[in-house]
């Protein structure tokens, strides 16, 4: 049978507007509606409506890449207290099921913010009609949109005020290959060369997002005959674990060395980690809103930046300034 792909290129239309024909949104005028609808009739299509306003249909699939990693809670929560309130439920799957859960006749659209799916099984899922919501990419594709963070400017604000404070030795770890990380690393890399502060390829250590890297790091650090003056980490659970194994081993943040992360999950503001925060509650509220908005005929494909600014703790201390 055809798919709303298949009908879309034959009318010459996009798919949100064959989306949105047949499921009889009002914003597509009469001789659009009458050739979308009747192409669906020549290639045999059959569909149930997404809307959900018919009391069916009415989950969202929400994945994540794992289920131990702290700042996935903000964003269900947000993303959950929106779709809850609009009689919409969601169902929480990791990347290796989301193929098999994104099925049009039992669900109505998908967030995803996972490292561990592809492109290619984002762009299937949006393939069958279905919208989508990235928060981790930016894809081509008439039923994906984008809402992600602004890393570069967040990471670039962060370092800018750790050279301004007088630090001139760096070191960075990375978190797994990413739009994120890229944006992350890229405005570490600015910063530095914008203020004629050299780094090394030694000084930059592959991280996974995960508080082990960070252990790790800290380990291969310590090894060497003089640590930099900071460690700056794409994310806080790499911070986090770096922060513990230093003190395990009497290295004081931040007399002997500074440390920073990205994200500000809860435990970095116990901890008086500084960090970048990003509003991870408010972006899985606005992810939610956007996919229903989307649903009924009212909402956009278009990319939606969400900023981040530095949260200055007591993990970064202050510079020879």
């Amino acid at each position: 049978m055809a798919g709303i792909k298949e009908i879309a290129e034959r009318a010459g239309v996009s798919m949100t507007t064959v989306s949105n024909v047949l499921n009889k949104k009002k914003n597509v005028g009469a001789t659009t509606r009458e050739q979308v609808l009747k192409i669906a009739q020549e290639l045999g299509y059959t569909h149930k409506q997404q809307s959900g306003i018919d009391g069916k249909r009415r989950t969202i699939i929400v994945s994540f890449s794992d289920f131990d990693t702290l700042f996935y809670l903000d964003i269900l929560h947000g993303v959950s207290d929106y779709v809850n309130k609009q009689g919409y439920h969601i169902l929480i799957c990791n990347g290796d099921d989301l193929a098999h859960y994104s099925d049009p006749d039992e669900v109505c659209g998908c967030i995803i913010l996972s490292s561990m799916i592809r492109d290619e099984q984002v762009l299937a899922v949006a393939d069958k009609g279905l919208p989508v919501i990235t928060l981790d990419r930016e894809l081509e594709h008439p039923m994906v949109k984008a809402m992600i963070v602004n890393n570069y400017e967040g990471e670039r604000q962060l370092m800018q005020k750790l050279v301004d404070e007088g630090f001139k030795t760096f070191a960075f770890v990375t978190g797994q290959d990413t739009a994120d990380n890229k944006d992350r690393y890229r405005a570490f890399r600015d910063v530095l060369r914008d203020n004629d502060i050299s780094f090394h390829r030694n000084d930059l250590y592959e991280g996974d997002w995960k508080e082990k890297s960070g252990v790790q790091t800290a380990r291969l650090i310590m090894l060497r005959d003089r640590m930099p003056e900071v460690l700056v980490c794409a994310n806080d659970m790499m911070a986090i674990g770096a922060i513990r194994h230093f003190q395990e081993n009497g290295i004081r943040v931040p007399d002997d060395i500074s440390v920073c992360g990205f994200d500000d999950i809860i435990i970095s503001r116990y901890l008086g980690l500084t960090t970048v925060s990003v509003p991870d509650y408010e972006r899985g509220f606005l992810a939610g809103q956007a996919i229903l908005n989307i649903l009924d005929g009212s909402g956009d494909f278009e990319t939606y930046r969400i900023g981040a600014r530095v949260k200055w703790r007591r993990t970064a201390g202050h510079g020879k300034k």
